[in-house]
């Protein structure tokens, strides 16, 4: 059985937006992704699914919990002791454009994180590991010389594939790395992603909004609102069975083409998104949840595992 990779332990990231007024970004997440595997985080816009990724990285100091990585706790880790671990963390970001100098070349962007960690001995050196990482990504060797805005978008985020597996990292954070690319485009870097897990035992958090993508690449699903984790089970668990509210408003939104859908409505989310600014206790998806009763407001609703494997945050859901 795989072994947990990362563990967060009721991890919370609030923002100063105020006089006394927090921002609570992430607010108690726990869960855990083995090695070799991938957690989909899922969830509207906003609803803390990059800020959890960052945080877990440490690119954001977490406001209270915990990040163990391979069993250790990295909570604390400053500045120095982050950058002992970073060459096993990395992040493929969402713009393949805003995340590239673009008064860099492809060979030089490639070769930047070889040369800040010093992992090569000589120039020849990183040149030969540029081009191995450049053929393992797809990039033609004759693109070496170009820059970013003489690219597609499909091969500007290959360039940032290739930079997150320069240092041959053991987990990955990828933040939307499809949504900026076109269908086509999409399904190339997503069999591109699989393909690198296979081979090198790659453990990925695959944040995203799209339903779709999450189901064809993850072992695990999060879905995350206004902060919270609202429910955590297996891809094929979640489709087939979920529990949560927002959940099922999710999966009814996903267009099936199919003409026996044709007739069948989707359910629409109606209501006020609550302020994740200073919340009131309860259920953050009340003021939009058909089934809310005052049993869901007062107090937080506890994550629990209503059935094995399967985390719900729903007081409407009983084991």
């Amino acid at each position: 059985m795989s072994q947990p990779l990362i563990e967060l332990q009721n991890l919370t990231k609030y923002f100063d937006v105020g006089k006394d007024a927090k921002l609570h970004a992430v607010d108690g997440v726990s869960l855990t992704i083995n090695q070799g595997e991938t957690l989909g985080v899922v969830g509207e816009s906003g609803c803390g699914k990059s800020t959890l990724g960052r945080t877990v990285l440490k690119l954001h100091e977490p406001t209270s919990g915990k990040i163990f990585f391979e069993g250790k706790d990295i909570t604390g880790y400053k500045k120095k002791q982050v950058h002992t671990i970073r060459q096993d963390m990395q992040m493929i970001f969402q713009d393949p454009y805003s995340s590239l100098n673009p008064r860099m070349s492809v060979q030089d962007l490639i070769a930047e994180p070889l040369l800040i960690n010093k992992v090569c001995q000589n120039k020849t050196e990183v040149f030969d590991k540029v081009a191995e990482l450049m053929e393992t990504v797809g990039l033609a060797e004759r693109l070496s010389s170009a820059y970013p805005h003489e690219l597609d978008g499909g091969r500007r985020q290959r360039i940032g594939v290739a930079r997150a597996l320069a240092l041959n990292p053991k987990f990955i954070v990828c933040d939307e790395p499809v949504s900026a690319l076109d269908v086509s485009i999409q399904a190339q870097i997503l069999n591109l992603l699989m393909d690198l897990q296979d081979e090198r035992n790659l453990t990925y958090m695959f944040i995203t909004h799209d339903l779709s993508v999450v189901r064809h690449i993850s072992d695990q699903i999060a879905v995350m609102y206004l902060g919270k984790c609202v429910e955590l089970c297996s891809s094929k668990e979640l489709f087939k069975n979920p529990l949560h509210p927002y959940t099922k408003a999710l999966l009814s939104a996903i267009p099936v083409p199919s003409i026996e859908m044709r007739g069948k409505k989707p359910h629409i989310i109606k209501g006020e998104v609550t302020s994740p600014v200073n919340p009131k206790p309860g259920c953050r998806f009340a003021a939009r949840c058909p089934l809310a009763s005052d049993e869901c407001r007062g107090c937080d609703i506890p994550f629990e595992e209503i059935e094995p494997g399967h985390f719900v945050s729903c007081c409407k859901v009983k084991k």
